[in-house]
């Protein structure tokens, strides 16, 4: 969702927030994912601003900034929120992200971010089949680690004294420092990376139950196989489909963005015609692909019998 409106100006050294005109524009109305401060404080984050709505004097200054944007910023970008309460995560306070608006004049640019303040961004207007994306987020930590799982370095014999998984040698006497390229032990996980040319195989529309289905496969299936993702569960909302794994466990909060690049490759412009989407269980051996399948296979059960009765 759109929150607010932040606006920039070029300098001789860099584009430097423009905080003599108006730094923010909220919105009138802020959610209260995007509000949190903390577990347990009282005062909402961004709320000054948005009261400006409320009154007269308030309004015109408001078309005032606006005007002033339009007129001597070069840059504008918009602070978007996630909406944690589309799922069941542990976490309630929303991640925010300073989006900028590229393509026409300062004036054009204010008058697209005023008319998206308070709309959800649906997926589907933003990505589309068989489009080129990059995924930006945090890899998945394991903490300190040694140099033999960190480097893959070979473990010394077995008589080595103290200890096997090391480095023998982390270099010569001179130059008189440890070179960068020299195995060390260190953190091992945890980073922050971007990975480019995402192949997106589908965009799925919430409610859909046919999601999973294609035109060499019509059961009318959704996208969730039996007994939901490991450690993550249903697909009640939109979704991307993508072609290989992205970084990070499950929930983790990703970054997605359109391609840097003009492809012309042919793996990159091909369009994908999907066979088959296998929705059966990932905990187990996964024998059926729907729960009517299952139902036909093993016939009534028990607790189906005593739901009849």
């Amino acid at each position: 969702r759109r929150r607010s409106c932040w606006i920039y100006r070029d300098t001789p050294w860099s584009p430097i927030l423009q905080d003599r005109l108006r730094p923010s524009i909220s919105a009138m109305s802020a959610s209260e994912d995007s509000t949190r401060t903390g577990t347990d404080a009282k005062k909402k984050a961004h709320m000054r601003t948005a009261q400006k709505w409320s009154d007269e004097d308030g309004k015109k200054s408001i078309e005032t900034d606006f005007d002033k944007i339009s007129k001597y910023c070069s840059a504008v970008r918009v602070l978007c929120h996630t909406q944690p309460k589309l799922f069941k995560l542990q976490e309630k306070k929303a991640s925010l992200m300073e989006i900028q608006i590229n393509g026409g004049s300062p004036a054009d640019k204010v008058t697209f971010a005023r008319s998206l303040l308070e709309k959800p961004i649906v997926v589907g207007d933003l990505f589309s089949q068989d489009e080129m994306i990059d995924v930006i987020g945090v890899t998945r930590g394991h903490g300190y680690k040694g140099v033999t799982y960190r480097w893959g370095t070979k473990k010394l014999p077995r008589k080595t004294h103290k200890g096997l998984r090391k480095v023998a040698c982390i270099g010569a006497w001179h130059p008189s420092r440890v070179c960068f390229s020299v195995p060390r032990a260190g953190q091992f996980g945890y980073h922050h990376r971007t990975e480019v040319n995402k192949k997106v195989y589908r965009v799925g529309v919430k409610g859909d139950q046919k999601s999973a289905s294609t035109p060499f496969d019509l059961t009318d299936k959704p996208i969730t196989p039996m007994g939901g993702f490991h450690h993550y569960g249903m697909i009640n909302e939109d979704f991307l489909m993508l072609k290989g794994c992205v970084m990070g466990p499950r929930k983790r909060v990703l970054t997605l963005r359109k391609s840097l690049l003009t492809h012309t490759k042919r793996v990159a412009l091909e369009k994908i015609s999907l066979k088959f989407i296998d929705t059966a269980s990932k905990w187990g051996h996964g024998r059926f692909q729907t729960d009517g399948e299952k139902k036909a296979f093993q016939g009534l059960l028990k607790k189906d019998r005593e739901a009849m009765e």
